[in-house]
């Protein structure tokens, strides 16, 4: 196996006198910074989890062994450090590899310079947590180690169910990870209930924003028709199907106000991922534009011009263990959100302020959803809108740095939400 090289932008390569010194250190191993869900969560909570006038070294073992594209800025807070091997291998050879991470982590470190005694934390994702991590990083950090806990999977969500080796692994990480962390961050309260172990702090800390990236809404008159846009891939956890079925169902007249633009998929990917009727797909033709893959800046172009981003979930299992990042950056960007409640969302999300909440996640519930929609006037639209952009305020990263930060580093945060089983509540929804 060939050795690992690592790559760090010029000005990031090592700490020089003077500058700040790193009190934490993010491990992940994504498409680090280039947009994705999982590295949009890890760029806000770096920058989070950062102290003022401190600096977090974000350590990322790039996915694959294509060549990294060429670094991007990142805020002056977070120093990058990327490790990348031009050698695949077979399935030993990436075993080895992943159980070397945490070995290939401290060796950049010490290339960069930065004094790992000095460091007052470690956060990494719960796909990486492993028994060779865990021994390796307590034994020569000395300081908390947090999992930061996204999701939970279920059997039903995979084509061979309990045996998919993906699930098997899953669920391993998080025995590990419930046993073992220090501390969690968790993204939504139901984790938090399945996490939670005595004298061991808990953290909700959901999806997080950058509020300043949003520029102002810039919808046509509802007078023109209602656009409504679906970002991500559907499947078995976004029924994209009842959207359509509802929208189908519509009267007529109304229905023909109705415009759909799915961000993420080509309606070919569409139809392989979900339970896409043909006859409904031919019925509405007209009404619907697959645009495929997309850059993040051509969503955030069409959320700003989309009356409502829409979102609807089976409710129980993964869809209330997760919490959809799409919500935050929908409300970001004053495109207010018609779904159904699952997970955490009824804390942010009230009916006729923020979105349309729908009753249930069947086609019924979407088209009544439509129908209250179509009679809004745009003095009503622009009303829901701002309080959308109000209400994102709860994601925005800075909001959150002085929780998050001291939590990390294992310092009281100022909140006395502790309970006695050791998990820290998210801050209370403003009234």
């Amino acid at each position: 196996m060939k050795s690992d090289e690592t790559l760090t932008s010029p000005a990031q390569s090592s700490i020089a006198s003077g500058e700040p010194v790193p009190r934490v250190v993010m491990v992940a191993a994504y498409r680090f910074p280039h947009g994705d869900a999982m590295s949009n969560r890890l760029l806000q909570l770096a920058r989070s989890a950062t102290p003022p006038g401190a600096t977090t070294v974000i350590v990322n073992d790039w996915p694959g062994t294509e060549r990294p594209p060429e670094p991007v800025t990142l805020p002056p807070e977070l120093r990058l450090i990327t490790l990348f091997t031009t050698d695949g291998g077979g399935r030993v050879r990436r075993w080895v590899r992943r159980q070397s991470r945490p070995l290939r982590v401290l060796g950049a470190l010490r290339q960069a310079g930065v004094p790992t005694g000095e460091v007052t934390g470690i956060c990494l994702p719960l796909g990486l947590w492993n028994l060779s991590t865990w021994i390796v990083l307590r034994l020569t950090m000395r300081c908390p180690l947090t999992v930061d806990v996204l999701e939970r999977h279920e059997p039903g969500q995979f084509r061979h169910g309990r045996l998919t080796p993906y699930f098997i692994r899953h669920r391993w990480h998080s025995l590990l990870a419930g046993r073992l962390a220090d501390r969690v961050i968790a993204i939504s309260t139901t984790l938090q209930r399945r996490l939670a172990r005595p004298n061991r702090p808990i953290l909700v800390v959901p999806p997080q924003v950058d509020c300043a990236d949003y520029r102002q809404p810039a919808p046509s008159s509802l007078t023109n028709g209602l656009r409504l846009l679906y970002a991500g891939t559907a499947g078995p956890k976004d029924r994209l199907a009842a959207v359509l079925e509802g929208i189908r169902r519509l009267p007529e007249p109304e229905r023909q106000r109705v415009r759909l633009t799915v961000a993420g998929m080509t309606q070919e990917q569409a139809a392989a991922m979900s339970d896409l009727d043909d006859t409904v797909m031919a019925d509405l033709t007209d009404q619907i534009v697959f645009l495929g893959r997309v850059s993040r800046n051509r969503v955030l172009a069409e959320l700003r011009t989309a009356h409502y981003s829409v979102l609807v979930r089976p409710t129980g299992g993964y869809a209330d263990a997760g919490f959809p990042s799409k919500v935050p950056e929908s409300l970001a960007a004053g495109c207010p959100v018609l779904l159904n409640h699952t997970s955490d969302l009824a804390t942010y999300i009230d009916d006729g302020r923020e979105g349309i909440v729908l009753t249930g996640p069947d086609a019924d519930d979407v088209r009544d959803g439509l129908r209250r929609a179509l009679t809004l006037d745009d003095a009503q639209w622009w009303q829901m809108s701002r309080r959308a952009r109000e209400r994102a305020s709860a994601f925005d990263y800075r909001a959150w740095m002085p929780t998050v930060s001291a939590f990390v580093a294992g310092r009281p945060t100022g909140q006395d939400q502790v309970s006695t089983q050791g998990r820290l509540h998210t801050p209370r929804r403003e009234q």
